[in-house]
């Protein structure tokens, strides 16, 4: 049996999530496509995984404050599989946002940044909007 990296398996974990929200994006784009939709979560999810390990994940999912978050995307990740991809993305995004809005501060900072956008992100209004909307959660 081939033995791989550590490294390695995080490159086909950052590939599969990349592939998830590509495909994600596409069932969008294509009036919510239950096909393209349900590939994109399972290939987001398989790419979690691969990508912090199963422990961090399962960890990460089963936080008491990530509670409502969970269960809001299981159940939009449930919806979709069985074929109503219209209500079970608009259950898993409110989910997405629940789960991961104690990384929105590192992506503003990240974002502030940037060589060509990072203006934008630094102007008054938007810094004190922000600025506002920022969490007290940790992310992981």
């Amino acid at each position: 049996m081939v033995s791989f990296e550590s490294s390695e398996v995080k490159k086909i974990g950052l590939g599969l999530t990349g592939f998830g929200v590509l495909f994600t994006l596409i069932g969008i784009f294509l009036f919510f496509d239950k096909g393209f939709l349900a590939m994109g979560n399972i290939l987001f999810l398989a790419g979690v995984i691969l990508t912090i390990g199963v422990k961090s994940t399962l960890q990460f999912f089963m936080k008491r404050q990530n509670f409502k978050g969970s269960i809001s995307y299981g159940v939009g990740f449930f919806l979709v599989l069985i074929g109503w991809p219209l209500i079970g993305m608009m259950v898993e995004m409110y989910g997405f946002v629940l789960l991961f809005s104690g990384f929105w501060p590192t992506l503003v900072v990240f974002l502030q940044r940037l060589p060509f956008l990072g203006w934008v992100f630094r102007q008054p209004f938007v810094t004190s909007l922000l600025e506002r909307n920022r969490g007290k959660r940790v992310p992981v």
